[in-house]
């Protein structure tokens, strides 16, 4: 008989081992399902076992709770604290290769380590969880007097025994803090300033000064021209030049008035919707024409027109949900709960545009024209001559009608007394005439008037004013700047399910909607793009706010608090700092979706703030940095190491928007990939030395002194961040960075006459910090070598010197210039000047 005893005993028993299942798991915490659960059954299990309904196997589900805890006839995938009875369990660990889980033509394998994480969920109970990224938005409470993101991340590093480094020197923060809100280096001028600013918020002000900035919204843009697949030219084999920079500069406009996050998105998906839209919100629609054009032979218009629509729904997916919609184009997600059907319903709300797909015309309307003021002025001028010319036009036919039954008369007369034969036109004009008026057709009348009028002397004479100036008009009108926008057709267009996403193989008709996982779209309103805009932004969204602050993060750390910020699905990571994340996104709405006053709180904060220099362990533990013990440090962007060229070399032409220019670029590229089609026809003066972004991008082959950087062929929300030697052979080879090199030491030569002057100078243009000794003794030993290089070889000085378009002063000694050259570019080329 059992005792009490006996039964607390085995349950004492049950526990501790439930305990030790999840100590070997490395779960002495608890198990989370969202954290240790759902990624195993993710990459192992859904694939037969999850959303894609026609993919499934055994009509089971694992990504849903009923489907894990379901009866499925006297047995269940999972019995909560009982691994014994759990199919799920059973099959994972049968040692029959016919039963055992995932099958083996699968190719996949679960670890030993994963089979005890999930034999412990189910021992301590298989407790589960909604996804996170599908649940709602909720402000975790932060103790009055905190910074939130301090108080998250050193609660997070107390558990691990750590705890956050000490703040970064002055020097090497305004460089970071620079850097990070303008993508340029603070000059002296403002290193000094801050280095003598003792007063109490001195580092709040140049966070507010860097905000305040134009600099500011031009690097902020580069991302999200990324994300925009923005773009100058269509792709594809023809690659025609295109004009949509416009849109690029009201991005960069609308991040330096600060425009709130929620009318950022609204504009650019919906603008021309608006009750009021006026010009600039129906040139913020272009991000969604940023899209390639294809116009290569033999493609089908309607094919062509539903590739664009597929990329316009799936970079709403990437820039805004985090999710991976490519796949439901053919079939239900494999991971995440999103259905084919549910795909074309997002669809259905971009495919009411009249674009039909045809030919290659990167000016493809719905378009908005944007004309100089004296390309206005002309077509003003010409279309008010062919007003008057209309009417001069008008009053001679009025003046002449009387006369045309009189010339009837007379013309039938002539032709019966003529004994020749005429033309065939000839002879239906007076086929025409012969019959009654009452009796002529419409096309027999209008012959015989457009004869009649056509034999007039002063009509030719008008009309022909008026030919040339509608080719005038027609020829002004190639050259105006023309913005693709979108539009929608007053008929709806209808929209199918596609079959296998092919464009020739519709199903059933689908209406507009969004996925089921989330709140439908508002009642009150038409589905349409303008609807599924407010729909995104309305502050009970659980995605919108966390996919933003989280690749906003991504651009000051290197990496976002959710480390895939494509994909916040199943297959993505879940975040290192949940409730960080959760708070950041619940403030950013609430403070009305400030996007400055998101990027102060992150700077502003210790975690931002603390030094790079951590010990090894630190770095050997947590090679990423994904626990924030340290502060961030990451090679800069290619974009951002041109540019940092240009300024600190002071080559940089600050001048904001306008068309793309051409700066250097190896000949032939173009041609080469163009089968000789397109030639690169480089810039000149300023044109070289504007910020990388408005460089020309041709589409299928990216300007070539970038690195690391996205194709803008497809929506691209995190790039590469790699290292080869390839790297180093453009910012030692580069033409901008031997130029930049060659007017930096100009500079110091004018500037400073000590050579340890020069080098300091040199120094803090570049790392914004003073040389050590040491780092003065060894660069004057290159600059000592140099000199002795180039006494040798005086010629090779001299073509150095010719390195670029801007003028080198011929009064400076060239050997001398030319090996504070090449210690400048040393210096430029230093691991602490490329790395942030």
């Amino acid at each position: 008989m059992q005792t009490k005893t006996d039964k607390l005993h085995r349950q004492a028993l049950h526990a501790t081992a439930i305990v030790v299942l999840a100590i070997q798991a490395g779960f002495a915490g608890g198990f989370d399902f969202d954290r240790d659960i759902r990624p195993i059954l993710s990459d192992k299990c859904y694939r037969c076992h999850g959303p894609d309904a026609n993919a499934r196997q055994a009509d089971l589900r694992l990504d849903t709770k009923d489907g894990l805890f379901a009866d499925l006839g006297g047995y269940a995938a999972v019995v909560p604290g009982n691994s014994h009875e759990s199919e799920l369990i059973r099959r994972i660990t049968s040692p029959d290769e016919d039963e055992r889980m995932p099958p083996g033509e699968s190719k996949l394998r679960l670890s030993p380590a994963e089979i005890d994480t999930l034999r412990g969920w189910v021992e301590s109970g298989a407790a589960w969880d909604k996804h996170w990224a599908f649940q709602p938005i909720v402000r975790p409470d932060v103790p009055d007097g905190e910074v939130a993101i301090d108080y998250f991340v050193q609660a997070r590093l107390r558990t691990e025994g750590l705890s956050l480094m000490a703040e970064a020197g002055r020097p090497r923060l305004l460089r970071r803090v620079t850097l990070d809100l303008t993508g340029l280096p603070p000059t002296l001028e403002e290193i000094d300033e801050f280095l003598t600013d003792n007063a109490p918020g001195a580092y709040e002000r140049v966070v507010d000064r860097l905000l305040a900035s134009q600099a500011y919204g031009e690097r902020m843009a580069w991302d999200w021209l990324d994300a925009a697949r923005y773009a100058d030219s269509n792709g594809f084999q023809g690659d025609r030049d295109r004009t949509m920079w416009p849109w690029r500069d009201w991005v960069v406009q609308s991040l330096n008035e600060n425009m709130p996050y929620d009318q950022f998105t609204i504009c650019q998906l919906a603008g021309d919707l608006l009750h009021t839209a006026k010009r600039q919100q129906k040139i913020a629609t272009g991000f969604c024409r940023n899209h390639m054009i294809n116009g290569e032979g033999g493609r089908i218009p309607e094919e062509n027109r539903i590739e664009y629509i597929f990329d316009q729904t799936e970079t709403l997916g990437t820039v805004w949900l985090g999710l991976t919609l490519t796949c439901c184009r053919c079939h239900d997600h494999k991971y995440d709960p999103l259905t084919q059907r549910e795909y074309y319903q997002l669809f259905a709300l971009f495919n009411q545009t009249p674009v039909e797909g045809e030919g290659s015309n990167p000016q493809t309307e719905p378009t908005i024209w944007l004309p100089t003021p004296a390309e206005q002025s002309e077509i003003d001028t010409l279309q008010q001559k062919i007003e008057a010319e209309e009417k001069e036009l008008a009053a001679r036919k009025e003046e002449l009608a009387p006369q045309q039954r009189a010339w009837e008369e007379q013309t039938l007369e002539e032709a019966d007394h003529q004994q020749t034969g005429s033309d065939d036109e000839g002879k239906a004009l007076l086929e025409a005439l012969r019959a009654a008026p009452r009796e002529r057709s419409d096309e027999q009348a209008k012959q015989i008037t457009d004869h009649f009028f056509g034999v007039d002397k002063e009509i030719a004479r008008i009309q022909e004013g008026i030919d040339q100036a509608q080719k005038d008009l027609e020829e002004s009108s190639k050259l105006v700047v023309k913005v693709m926008v979108m539009q929608d057709m007053k008929e709806r267009r209808k929209t199918f399910l596609l079959a296998k996403g092919l464009y020739n193989q519709p199903r059933d008709e689908v209406t507009a909607a969004v996925p089921r996982i989330f709140p439908p779209l508002p009642r009150d309103a038409p589905a349409n793009r303008l609807a599924l805009a407010r729909w995104l932004v309305d502050p009970s969204h659980p995605l919108t706010a966390r996919v933003a602050v989280n690749r906003y993060w991504q651009q000051f750390f290197g990496h976002g608090l959710v480390k895939t910020a494509e994909d916040f699905g199943s297959q993505g990571e879940k975040p290192s700092y949940p409730r960080l994340l959760d708070w950041l996104a619940a403030d950013f709405v609430d403070n009305g979706w400030d996007v400055k006053a998101l990027l102060r709180r992150i700077v502003m904060s210790a975690t931002y703030r603390q030094t790079a220099k951590a010990p090894a362990q630190g770095h050997q533990s947590d090679p990423d940095n994904r626990l924030l013990a340290r502060g961030p440090r990451f090679r800069l962007p290619s974009w951002m190491l041109r540019d940092q060229a240009l300024a600190a070399s002071g080559l940089l032409v600050n001048v904001v928007g306008g068309p793309p220019v051409r700066p250097y670029q190896p000949p032939g590229v173009w041609a080469e990939a163009t089968f000789g089609k397109k030639r690169y026809e480089q810039g000149a003066g300023d044109q070289l030395y504007r910020r990388s972004l408005y460089t020309f991008w041709r589409r299928i082959i990216g300007p070539t002194m970038f690195f690391d950087v996205s194709k803008r062929q497809t929506c691209t929300v995190k790039t590469a961040r790699t290292n080869t030697p390839l790297h180093a052979l453009a910012t030692l080879n580069d033409t901008t960075y031997v130029e930049a090199a060659r007017v930096m030491a100009q500079r110091l030569m004018h500037g400073r006459d000590q050579a340890d002057d020069r080098f300091t100078m040199a120094f803090r243009l570049c790392t914004s910090r003073r040389p050590t000794a040491a780092e003065l003794d060894v660069l004057a030993g290159r600059l000592n070598s140099l000199r002795d290089q180039y006494t040798a070889a005086p010629d090779e000085a001299k073509k150095l010197l010719k390195v670029g378009q801007s003028q080198h002063d011929e009064e400076l000694d060239a050997i001398e210039h030319a090996a504070y050259t090449g210690v400048c570019l040393l210096i430029m080329n230093l691991d602490e000047t490329l790395s942030k």
